[in-house]
């Protein structure tokens, strides 16, 4: 073997080495997140403590970048990113601005699926409200409900039978969930094609376009 060979051999050694300690640093990061999304998930809805001050927006949607979004979406992206040879902040720090915004794009979708959506189609029958999730429909409501409405929220909400489960699905079909559901649907799909537009410059457009294109409308 020539020495230039050796070097070359040496070199692809080192950047595998390399490629795999970024991978492993990235695994263990995204596994931290993920953990913190869970206890700040556990702490806010605990089971058998109703808090309907603690579902704030703010709350849901750091809930839903630490315990969905970095796992679900930035850690597969990222990870393929390194195998490629793409190891820039800039880049992946772009990367991170959609996916991160797609992340919460699709559990926004479950939360409207597991109230709204066929149990045939999505395969299993919605529990958030008898479980007492922070979801982004009970969140949403709380926005723009009076404080009547607040009140049959409040004693009917983390109940398990059914004449309270169907009282809260009342309160959200008067306050037009659904509607507000699809309106943040259309934006939030708007959004990330701006988004795409600006942080994908010099990565492929297809691969983050194909990945909203395949959630949006999800109906499952």
């Amino acid at each position: 073997m020539y020495i230039s060979d050796a070097v070359t051999v040496s070199a692809k050694k080192i950047n595998f080495f390399a490629i795999c300690m970024l991978k492993c640093v990235l695994s263990l990061k995204t596994t931290f997140q993920t953990e913190l999304g869970q206890t700040l998930d556990l702490i806010t809805a605990p089971p058998g403590h109703i808090d309907l001050n603690r579902f704030t927006m703010e709350r849901y949607k750091a809930i839903v970048k630490y315990k969905t979004a970095f796992y679900s979406f930035y850690l597969p992206v990222a990870s393929a990113m390194y195998m490629a040879g793409i190891d820039s902040e800039e880049e992946h720090s772009n990367a991170k601005h959609i996916l991160l915004e797609m992340g919460e794009f699709f559990q926004i979708q479950d939360d409207y699926l597991d109230c709204y959506g066929d149990p045939a189609v999505t395969g299993k029958i919605g529990t958030d409200i008898q479980d007492n999730k922070c979801s982004w429909l009970v969140v949403k409501a709380l926005e723009v409900m009076t404080p009547e409405q607040r009140s049959v929220l409040e004693a009917c909400y983390g109940r398990k039978d059914e004449a309270s489960v169907s009282k809260v699905k009342e309160l959200y079909n008067a306050l037009q969930m659904p509607k507000l559901y699809h309106t943040y649907e259309e934006e939030s799909y708007q959004r990330l094609q701006k988004l795409i537009a600006r942080h994908a410059q010099n990565l492929p457009h297809s691969i983050f376009l194909n990945f909203a294109k395949k959630i949006y409308k999800r109906n499952k």
